[in-house]
């Protein structure tokens, strides 16, 4: 049956399709948190974005980069905020990468991304060096 999201680039749900190419689909979020939040998926499911190929990637990120300033334009936004919940545990309710695109106001009341996580932590400098080469060595 597959996600909601495979059910709307099926055509079995409908939804305010805003752009479509052969690998990415955008449409209006049905819950959105300011007019013209949009949402750019790949047609096909990839629950995290760690589980996308890199074709795919730059193919949704040229979707992406194409959109956002024309759901900016469009609804006369001061800016935006594009992220991807990537994981349950961060707030992704749907297990097929999305990406929001969310019009931002002056004074909308919403924060920056910095205020997703709560408290930020104290993480001491050595660390903070342990994580980073820990990263490193993985990409």
């Amino acid at each position: 049956m597959g996600t909601i999201f495979t059910q709307i680039v099926e055509g079995e749900i409908p939804a305010r399709i805003v752009y479509e190419d052969e690998t990415t689909v955008a449409f209006l979020d049905a819950n959105p948190l300011a007019p013209g939040h949009t949402l750019v998926i790949p047609k096909e499911e990839y629950e995290r974005l760690n589980d996308v190929p890199d074709d795919v990637a730059t193919e949704l990120y040229a979707t992406i980069h194409r959109l956002v300033p024309a759901v900016e334009e469009a609804v006369d936004a001061d800016a935006s905020t594009v992220a991807f919940n990537n994981g349950e545990e961060a707030g992704q309710e749907v297990p097929h990468v999305h990406c929001h695109i969310v019009p931002r106001f002056e004074g909308d009341g919403g924060g920056p991304i910095h205020g997703i996580a709560g408290e930020a932590p104290d993480i001491a400098d050595d660390e903070l060096d342990d994580i980073a080469d820990e990263i490193e060595s993985r990409s």
